[in-house]
């Protein structure tokens, strides 16, 4: 974990025990303070944090669900809390599952699993809980099958976006504009009724490119958008899947 200020100085870092495994960030509010959620793909954790790295609780493979043989094939990818706090986790590495989990760490439930049927998913890279309609809903990033998939907070499936996608990885919202980072070489922004707003730094796609070096890459075009996130001034941050690592601030004009 590194912590940087808003013009990108390194102030500090932590965590170590991470290194190859860093994947999901999920920062939340809770009775007046913050914490992490964070994924770990390389030991196959979900893990509760201070902002300083103090572990609340860690939860591994979910075995009592019975859908996994050994506990590496849980390979969790991102998080997402719903306003009373339930945590949802996407096992987008692994056996395609979403799993429920209550705020102190217990196991609720579980559903997904891998398909392109209504209710099933091909990477669930991200999740978010969905605040700007009449009712919270979890949308995930469906990446491998190219589109948003919208839950009830109980797993029940509820509707499918799909224009105007490639490969979708993360959201983050600001206003009604719902923000998503696409793997293949762009970000997206949509409006409340998640209708295309724009696209941002298009830049093709990312095959054979993104393990160059960072003199191969144009700035304002994207390689590999793999989370994005509206500080909050409305500027964008975008980090990418590329070899030698990037961030991007976009600063937000008008």
């Amino acid at each position: 974990m590194v912590v940087f200020d808003a013009d990108g100085k390194f102030i500090k870092s932590w965590g170590a025990e991470f290194k190859g495994g860093a994947h999901g960030m999920h920062l939340v509010r809770e009775c007046g303070d913050e914490y992490f959620y964070l994924c770990d793909t390389a030991r196959h954790k979900l893990l509760k944090t201070t902002l300083d790295g103090k572990i609340i609780w860690e939860r591994g493979c979910p075995e009592e669900t019975g859908s996994y043989k050994k506990p590496e094939e849980y390979v969790p990818t991102n998080v997402a809390t719903a306003p009373d706090g339930t945590v949802f986790v996407s096992d987008g590495y692994g056996r395609n599952y979403i799993h429920i989990y209550k705020p102190d760490g217990t196991y609720v439930s579980s559903f997904g699993g891998s398909g392109s049927k209504p209710g099933h998913t091909k990477c669930p890279h991200g999740l978010m809980v969905d605040t700007r309609g009449d009712e919270p809903l979890l949308v995930v990033a469906d990446r491998s099958n190219s589109r948003l998939q919208y839950f009830t907070l109980q797993g029940k499936h509820v509707k499918f976006v799909t224009e105007e996608l490639r490969s979708p990885c993360h959201f983050d919202t600001r206003g009604t504009d719902l923000l998503i980072p696409d793997l293949k070489s762009r970000v997206t922004i949509f409006n409340g009724e998640n209708k295309l707003s724009t696209h941002l730094g298009d830049g093709g796609n990312y095959d054979g490119i993104r393990d160059k070096d960072r003199s191969a890459f144009t700035p304002g075009k994207f390689v590999a958008p793999h989370s994005a996130i509206f500080d909050h001034s409305g500027n964008i941050f975008v980090v990418e899947w590329v070899e030698v690592g990037r961030v991007t601030k976009l600063r937000r004009v008008g």
